[in-house]
């Protein structure tokens, strides 16, 4: 019963997610506002990769405003993430790879109550 709730909380998480990256592309929605927005759900493999997706999405803005077939390339690329997540789908093994190989660990938060969590949080992740 546990694990079937699980499942069911993922796949809801994964089709929100899915609407917040559709948003984003058809500038409905900031991607910071998207991130605020974003599911607390860090055990999902799809979700953080769906996140790092977005996080590259703004840092990549420049390059966006340069580059026309990079900004296609990269919407695509942002929309079949979606379509998968719509589904309640997990992401495939490669896209998960993908942001694996350059962030070990979750991006999100899933507790930010406290300044001590976060600085905690800040410190792990520069080594101090």
């Amino acid at each position: 019963m546990q694990q079937k709730i699980q499942l069911e909380n993922i796949i809801k998480d994964r089709k929100k997610v899915s609407t917040l990256i559709i948003n984003v592309i058809t500038q409905k929605m900031s991607v910071l506002e998207a991130l605020k927005n974003y599911p607390k759900n860090i055990y999902d493999a799809s979700l953080n990769a769906a996140f790092h997706a977005l996080v590259h999405f703004e840092a990549d803005e420049d390059l966006r405003k340069k580059d026309a077939l990079y900004k296609q390339e990269q919407d695509e690329y942002l929309e079949e993430i979606a379509t998968t997540l719509a589904k309640g789908e997990s992401l495939p093994v490669n896209i998960i790879k993908s942001y694996e190989k350059y962030h070990k660990e979750s991006l999100i938060y899933p507790d930010v109550k406290d300044k001590n969590n976060i600085w905690q949080r800040l410190k792990k992740i520069i080594n101090l």
